[in-house]
């Protein structure tokens, strides 16, 4: 699912799918989502996106270069 851009989608909707893409799915093998969070909060790591000051795609490709 791709993000909602931050002109078109209010703070709730953000933070609704900062919640929803990374959400746990029990399946490490195949999902990989705790490899890139390495214990961080998701919240705090999209903040910016939530907030409305940076695109979600711009935080993901910082985070994976990391």
């Amino acid at each position: 699912m791709k993000a909602p851009s931050i002109k078109d989608s209010t703070h709730d909707k953000r933070r609704e799918f900062v919640l929803n893409e990374w959400r746990c799915l029990l399946s490490c093998e195949m999902c990989g989502k705790c490899s890139i969070l390495r214990g961080r909060d998701e919240e705090r790591l999209y903040a910016d996106y939530i907030e409305g000051r940076r695109e979600y795609l711009e935080i993901t490709l910082e985070l994976r270069n990391n």
